[in-house]
């Protein structure tokens, strides 16, 4: 995409601060909602099963969604998949409100409404992905998806506080209510003030063959060296993940105390680091290899995955998990911006989607694996074992010739 006159210059920096906007506003409610349910598990039940039934119930949907959100996202106008799948979690949440009014508050309601609302975001998320390059210029990707990365940590780190300040003043349901308000409001505003063009493929009016067009999808990846070791690599890399990413709240509660102020205080550790390096990336943009820039982030969040496992003071362990969120937007802005430059913008939404079905399915296999365990052996042996083999993957990451060479700057950014 090229972007030339002043004018479209213009049009393009007020459509993105629209879009931004509006994901903010969904996102904060969003982010209340389910820190005042993950919260409400956690304390309840301090149970390593119950927080996997949990993550399951909120990342199983998502991926069997995957392969039809991914051939929507490039078949459909992504402007009204985002207000559908928006306004979906939205009513799954105002019927749990209601019914927990009515004093229905079993545990198993709030696993179905967070399968409902994974629905939603399975929806939602390979569209997003795919709609960015739409309205951004190729050469301000980087600096967008720095943006948004700090934004989404700013987020992160006043919803757990605004959540726990709610949830020890007022019954959960209000935070439910909350979630309803921003997203009726941003609904609004990607209604009626956000101009997405219809890409191409939308523009057709031929049938659609949904598995055939996964299919598709599929072969492209499968033909494109690039995007297959780089998807082995993450599924390998998600499974580590999953006890630094959904176990150190439970970590928190038992070797540290079950208060509601650790937890929170864990979440804006983690949350103040993803705003500072959110805020790296958008500046400094990485090195001029991205394989590298996501190599350098991959080691910090091995090292501190394990450093989680060792401290005895709960201020150290929040000093690493500030430097674990400082990581996290390193690495996930030049890997999100490779496959919007790589990607054929026809295929982006079923690549997306394959994407997504990696994250969402592999971090619950590693919940299948650790959650279980978790109940055995102690939470802080699982993050040291996941720390050191993410450091080890990083050899296999540096040494890949096909992505070294993807990650590789264009010629035209070298001559900039």
């Amino acid at each position: 995409m090229t972007i030339t006159a002043n004018n479209s210059m213009e049009n393009w920096k007020k459509n993105i601060i629209l879009f931004l906007s509006s994901q903010t506003i969904s996102l904060f409610g969003s982010s209340l909602v389910q820190y005042a349910i993950m919260w409400y598990v956690t304390l309840s039940t301090q149970s390593g099963i119950m927080m996997t039934i949990f993550i399951l119930c909120g990342f199983i949907p998502t991926f069997l969604l995957s392969p039809f959100a991914g051939v929507w996202a490039d078949r459909y106008n992504r402007k009204v998949l985002m207000i559908v799948s928006d306004s979906l979690i939205a009513l799954s949440t105002l019927i749990l409100a209601i019914i927990f009014l009515m004093g229905y508050d079993s545990m198993w309601l709030l696993f179905v409404v967070a399968a409902i609302r994974a629905l939603g975001t399975g929806v939602q998320t390979p569209a997003v992905g795919a709609v960015l390059p739409q309205i951004v210029p190729e050469e301000h990707l980087v600096k967008i998806n720095g943006i948004n990365g700090s934004i989404q940590a700013i987020i992160m780190f006043v919803s757990p506080m605004v959540s726990a300040a709610l949830l020890s003043t007022t019954a959960i349901e209000v935070i439910f209510f909350v979630d309803v308000i921003t997203a009726a409001i941003a609904v609004g505003i990607l209604l009626l003030f956000i101009r997405i063009p219809t890409h191409a493929k939308a523009a057709q009016s031929e049938k659609v063959s949904y598995f055939k067009d996964f299919q598709l999808g599929l072969k492209y990846i499968s033909n494109n060296s690039f995007l297959k070791v780089l998807f082995i690599m993450f599924a390998v890399f998600f499974v580590l993940m999953a006890p630094a990413a959904f176990l150190t709240p439970l970590q928190v509660a038992r070797s540290f105390g079950d208060d509601v102020w650790r937890l929170t205080a864990i979440e804006i550790a983690f949350s103040i680091g993803m705003m500072a390096g959110g805020g790296v990336i958008a500046t400094w943009g990485g090195f001029k290899n991205r394989i590298h820039t996501m190599a350098f982030s991959g080691l910090i969040m091995g090292i501190c995955t394990v450093a989680l496992g060792i401290v005895p003071s709960f201020w150290i362990y929040l000093l690493f998990m500030g430097i674990f969120g400082i990581a996290m937007p390193i690495f996930n802005t030049p890997t999100t911006v490779l496959i919007q430059e790589k990607v054929d913008g026809d295929y982006l939404g079923r690549v997306f989607g394959v994407f997504g079905m990696i994250s969402t399915s592999m971090m619950p296999i590693g919940m299948l694996i650790f959650g279980p365990i978790a109940d055995v052996i102690a939470i802080e042996w699982l993050l040291i074992g996941t720390g050191l083999v993410m450091m080890f993957m990083l050899i296999f990451l540096i040494k890949s010739k096909t992505l070294i060479e993807a990650g590789n700057p264009k010629t035209s950014e070298v001559l900039e």
